[in-house]
């Protein structure tokens, strides 16, 4: 009897022991439930669709005060030291492994040989810039007379020269170099250097036939939706750009919009990879209001950092520095000059603080 007891009471232990389990269990997928605050909505791709491993990535291009690219007199570009303390920054504790670049001139070149020379574990994403070969005079709002025919007609021998660079820099690097990017929106319908579609695909073409690496083209996530198919059918992966803080939207829909953006190019293209090559959160701009600031910056940061971990989807926020050169010269307010996570002068914003505290 004493050991019928005994029997009868360990399977009740057992059983109750399971109930609260489940109980447990049940509470916990609720609560896991209620903590994801953003659904995967069949936007998740695999592990070896993230470029090089990598989901956390960060767009780059080191101007510093009284530097610029080449604006029609020429380029004041950082120095070789600068560079290298910048990709130190960047790399520091494997914070970023992956970078974007946008041209194949002399700026990203040197990047290229600062990386190598001294052996940072970053890896680039390169780009290579087309000017306008159309004139969108009548898209763009500051376009306010027709580009003339020579200096189209220039544009387009600028771009094979960028192109062939491209090219090559690709090739010389390939240990660094892990993507190319043709053209940067150069489709949309407000931007200052149009192209035509099919330019860009034969464009995309002659650099896939050349070079190792796989080959994307970047633009707006609404681009990609209404008229990307012929183009995504050439290109490795989709480079999407999305802005919410851009489009009206504050820090409380900022993460859902993305989202929303990112499943409207992923219901058009259902076959395609997606990588995005840019997505930001302004820190002051006059444009924006109390909208823009550090605050909704490392929020934003923060959630879409997570989000594409889990979603697998490599994710290059903008920007790396400040760039004051951007924008109107004769406002400093501008949201073109303040999307870094670090200042100007190399300092960084609350995004960045915990890990670099060491450079206040």
């Amino acid at each position: 009897m004493k050991i019928k007891h005994k029997v009868r009471f360990k399977k009740l232990s057992l059983t109750i022991l399971i109930v609260l389990f489940g109980i447990v269990a049940c509470k916990n997928d609720k609560n896991t439930m209620k903590d994801s605050k953003y659904k995967e909505n069949g936007i998740k791709q695999e592990k070896n669709d993230l470029l090089v491993g990598v989901s956390k990535a960060v767009c780059y291009s080191g101007f510093r005060k009284g530097q610029h690219p080449d604006r029609g007199d020429g380029a004041i570009n950082p120095s070789y030291d600068e560079i290298l303390e910048d990709l130190k920054i960047l790399s520091y504790n494997s914070n970023f492994k992956l970078i974007r670049v946008y041209d194949s001139g002399e700026n990203s070149e040197m990047v290229l040989k600062v990386i190598k020379e001294n052996n940072i574990n970053i890896k680039v994403m390169l780009g290579i810039w087309l000017r306008a070969e159309l004139s969108n005079h009548e898209g763009c709002p500051w376009i306010t007379e027709p580009i003339p025919d020579h200096i189209l007609k220039e544009n387009k021998e600028l771009n094979k020269r960028e192109i062939e660079k491209g090219i090559i820099l690709a090739n010389e690097y390939e240990e660094i170099v892990v993507s190319v990017n043709v053209g940067n929106e150069a489709l949309v319908e407000w931007n200052d250097h149009l192209m035509d579609v099919d330019t860009i695909i034969s464009y995309v073409k002659k650099v896939k036939a050349a070079i190792q690496q796989p080959v994307t083209v970047a633009e707006n996530y609404k681009w990609w939706a209404l008229h990307g198919s012929s183009l995504a059918k050439v290109v490795d992966f989709l480079a999407v750009h999305t802005y919410p803080v851009w489009e009206g939207k504050d820090i409380n829909e900022g993460m859902s919009f993305t989202i929303e953006n990112i499943k409207e190019v992923k219901d058009s293209l259902p076959d395609s990879k997606i990588v995005i090559s840019e997505a930001g959160w302004a820190t002051i701009a006059s444009e924006f209001g109390e909208r823009a600031n550090e605050d909704k910056q490392l929020q934003y940061y923060n959630d879409i950092m997570k989000w594409a971990e889990e979603m697998h989807i490599t994710t290059f926020f903008f920007e790396a520095f400040d760039e004051s050169w951007k924008g109107d010269s004769n406002n400093p307010m501008g949201a073109e000059k303040h999307w870094g996570i670090f200042t100007e002068e190399r300092k960084p914003k609350k995004v960045m603080n915990e890990i670099y505290s060491h450079l206040n």
